[in-house]
């Protein structure tokens, strides 16, 4: 057996199932997985900034299974692929190829909370096949949903936190592995996908590139690139049926995520800029283009609307400007980079059956709904009440074909609910391991929905927010609550007396600096939240103007929801996991 020197070999891996297997015999119990014919890989991501280590991979939903590729571009001792909660090295679910020196090892590991590595007696990772290439070295493997193991990660739908690491030495065993001793990335991916083929185009569809002009990457680790680009002259009304992103050849693992925006068509002119979307001197009006027409993530494919409806671009009461955003992550701080980088527009002037059309649900956005200091956790809910659905949609109800979940920095969790009659009905989207550097959408394909009130669950956040796609358009544009702010008061009122303070400055100071004088206890954070969970809300019910719908929307009674909704089942509790559940 050969000692590596820069890649593996086909035979060092295959020897292994048949040498090593005494010495391993708490790891290979199993013989090798025969590959699966001509498999394909449609996602696929970037793992490092350099993108020598790519991973792609695909979801059987027939057998419960994920089949992963890992790509090394230069392989010296080993490699890892792991999951954890939040992308840390610390008890995450592991898969190892490593060396001693003379051996080729593979096999299922765990993390603990020091980084120490252990080797799972329960092997749950299959090696189906490796490669060499003028590319790199390729690694095939595949794993359940759900192992019933306590030390193995349960991939579910929602953001899943990739964790890698390189090793440059051999180890004579894997428990003498630290992964704080490596050098180690982490990479986020939305991982179960929607399965079944694509939707075919219309004859007539044609394309708008939406790119950036040119730009030198700057050399820093975050940057959002703005730029202006103008609808072609007397462009008539058409329906955006598809949308995919266009990547700089060499610039996939520095592109993080992208997103066009349509100007307001009440601004009749936007001047030409392409620069910092930070910068002070960019075009006020710049802050008018705020309506999405399309958004991506690294690792996010194509996305498709519905057979029955497209969005609205250009023609009567449209803006011709269009505003492109680019997140660049050079965390290698890179220089010189060109970029022209965008999304590609695919749209037919054969008009669909409906407009499609974007609902922001969630909190509103206001101090009122704030997360007291040293929580573990704390849940915030902000509501689309039956009241509002019942005045701004239409009779036969909507139909909901995708979502994209947004939070700031403290989301850590974010769910929304179809709710009828009082009674959970069906979770519309939901990410257990959100993360706010990783927001790809729209994404999920829906079932068809009808009449109904959609309250938007967010757990631990300052904002919570859900942008449902959606059939027929109607006016109604943002449908958020926040708690009663007479309420709000009283609850200062209360602390300030509690905590033995005569004088209130209750309705005089702003919701922040109450907040802010506020002595934070266990006693206070439990009544704010008593409070969230119990008194009436302030309805935003707002027509695409921005005006709020006719009607009383203050002092609202907090809807009365009765959660009845389970999680998906796995195989090891009597159930499967179907796309779209």
């Amino acid at each position: 057996m050969s000692i590596f020197t820069g890649t593996f070999r086909l035979q060092d891996i295959t020897i292994m199932y048949f040498t090593a297997l005494a010495a391993l015999v708490l790891i290979l119990v199993a013989p090798r997985a025969p590959a699966p014919p001509a498999l394909p890989m449609p996602f696929h991501v970037p793992l490092d900034p350099r993108g020598d280590l790519q991973l792609a991979w695909n979801v059987s939903y027939a057998t419960q299974e994920v089949y992963f590729e890992l790509t090394v571009a230069h392989i010296q001792h080993g490699v890892l692929l792991g999951m954890s909660d939040r992308g840390e090295l610390t008890n995450a679910d592991l898969v190892v190829l490593w060396d001693d020196g003379a051996k080729s090892y593979f096999g299922d590991a765990w993390s603990d909370a020091e980084g120490h590595v252990t080797q799972d007696q329960q092997q749950d990772y299959q090696l189906l096949e490796t490669s060499q290439t003028p590319q790199g070295f390729h690694l095939l493997f595949n794993r359940s949903f759900s192992t019933c193991d306590p030390r193995d990660y349960l991939i579910q739908d929602g953001t899943v936190h990739i964790i890698y690491g390189l090793l440059d030495r051999p180890i004579a065993s894997l428990d003498r592995l630290n992964l704080s001793l490596i050098q180690t990335g982490m990479q986020r991916v939305l991982m179960l996908r929607p399965d079944g083929p694509a939707p075919s185009l219309p004859a007539d569809a044609q394309t708008l590139e939406v790119l950036a002009p040119n730009v030198t990457i700057p050399g820093k680790e975050t940057t959002y690139w703005c730029s202006v680009q103008q609808l072609p002259l007397n462009m008539p009304r058409n329906h955006i049926v598809m949308y995919e992103s266009v990547i700089t050849p060499g610039n996939e693992a520095i592109v993080h995520h992208m997103e066009v925006f349509e100007c307001s068509p009440d601004i009749p002119d936007v001047p030409s800029y392409s620069g910092p979307c930070d910068d002070k001197m960019k075009p006020s009006k710049l802050n008018f283009c705020r309506h999405v027409l399309a958004a991506w993530a690294m690792g996010a494919e194509a996305f498709y609307y519905p057979p029955d409806a497209g969005l609205p671009l250009g023609g009567p009461g449209s803006s011709k400007f269009l505003r492109l955003e680019v997140h660049y992550h050079n965390p290698l701080l890179l220089s010189g980079r060109r970029d022209t980088s965008g999304v590609r527009l695919y749209y037919t002037p054969s008009l669909r059956r409906y407009d499609a059309g974007i609902m922001e649900l969630g909190l509103v956005y206001t101090p009122i709904m704030a997360v007291p200091p040293r929580q573990r956790a704390f849940d915030l809910a902000g509501y689309c009440n039956s009241k509002c659905t019942q005045t701004a949609l239409p009779p036969g109800g909507i139909h909901i074909f995708a979502s994209q979940l947004h939070t700031h920095l403290a989301g850590r969790g974010v769910r929304t609910v179809l709710v009828r009659g009082g009674v959970e009905l069906e979770v519309v989207q939901e990410d257990q391991h959100y993360s706010t550097h990783y927001q790809v959408g729209p994404y999920k394909v829906l079932h068809t929905t009808k009449y109904y009130t959609l309250p938007g669950f967010g757990i631990m956040e300052e904002m919570c927010a859900n942008y449902i796609h959606y059939y027929p358009r109607t006016q109604l544009e943002l449908c958020k609550s926040h708690v009663d702010a007479d309420y709000l008061q009283k609850y200062f009122s209360l602390i300030n007396r509690f905590q033995g303070r005569d004088q209130c400055v209750c309705g005089e100071a702003g919701v922040t600096q109450q907040f802010s004088a506020l002595h934070w206890d266990p006693f206070s954070g439990e009544v704010l939240d008593s409070l969230y969970n119990n008194a009436p809300i302030s309805m935003h019910c707002n027509q695409s103007s921005a005006r709020l719908f006719p009607g009383q929307w203050d002092h609202q009674p907090l809807p009365e929801v009765t959660s009845v909704l389970q999680q998906p089942l796995y195989p090891c509790e009597g159930g499967r996991l179907n796309p779209g559940n």
